[in-house]
């Protein structure tokens, strides 16, 4: 399994962002897959997670509300939809796939995208 993940940039503060991650995976196999991110001196962070089935979703306190979380079985796409962006969603965003669940424990996941950079600033 192969992750990828794409859409960062620099955003103004209340603004939008998409994030987008491409999957190469196995078939036959259901994966779930979250978001995690991770800010300059932070630890990693649980952003947002979703089931294979993409009906179930769990998010951080922190981005609920504000964010969400969709994926597309077909073209083997996950998206996070960011609104209302603060300058505290500033962080290098990581996709992530594991078949125990769209837990918020990292170690949880499987496998990872190389990370986007998100900077949230005015």
């Amino acid at each position: 399994v192969q992750l990828q993940a794409s859409g960062g940039g620099l955003v103004q503060p209340e603004g939008s962002l998409r994030l987008s991650c491409a999957a190469s995976i196995r078939t036959g196999i259901n994966y779930a897959m979250g978001w995690f991110r991770r800010a300059r001196g932070k630890e990693r962070e649980f952003v947002a997670g979703l089931s294979w089935s993409g009906y179930s979703t769990n998010y951080a306190n922190s981005v609920k509300g504000r964010f969400t979380i969709s994926r597309d079985n077909a073209k083997n796409m996950m998206y996070l939809q960011m609104n209302s962006l603060k300058s505290e969603d500033t962080a290098v965003y990581y996709c992530a796939a594991g078949t125990r669940g769209f837990t918020s424990r990292p170690d949880q996941y499987d496998y990872w995208g190389q990370g986007t950079l998100v900077t949230v600033s005015s």
